[in-house]
């Protein structure tokens, strides 16, 4: 987005627990709210990651209350390193462990047009 308008979309693979948000770690759930994009991770294990601001202070307090660990490393990122030419296919299911997955060639535009801060909005 840029202002209010809409200059990219991208249909994406989410956790593999995809439904309701994400509260402890392990729980194969996708965040939802309003984070930032804090840093980047070129040596991920998957092509390129963007590091999404998870938890927030909101999210440490909930899990706190839950006694739980509210997890963290939650990327925006390509395909795993060696399986690129998956491509597209890798949306027919949600796959990840809570991150935000799109394809390898969708990851460098988004790597090349984000800038660190950039804030990011997870709904279900």
């Amino acid at each position: 987005m840029s202002g209010g308008d809409v200059l990219k979309n991208y249909s994406v693979s989410l956790g593999g627990n995809p439904v309701g948000a994400k509260t402890q770690e392990g729980d194969r759930k996708t965040p939802e709210g309003l984070y930032r994009i804090d840093y980047r991770k070129p040596d991920s294990a998957f092509h390129r990651a963007l590091h999404v601001s998870y938890p927030s202070e909101k999210d440490k307090s909930h899990a706190a209350s839950l006694g739980v660990n509210p997890g963290g490393l939650i990327m925006i990122h390509g395909i795993r390193n060696g399986l690129g030419m998956i491509g597209r296919w890798h949306r027919l299911v949600d796959w990840t462990n809570g991150c935000i997955a799109v394809t390898d060639a969708e990851i460098e535009q988004i790597w090349s047009a984000v800038p660190d801060g950039t804030p990011v909005e997870i709904r279900p």
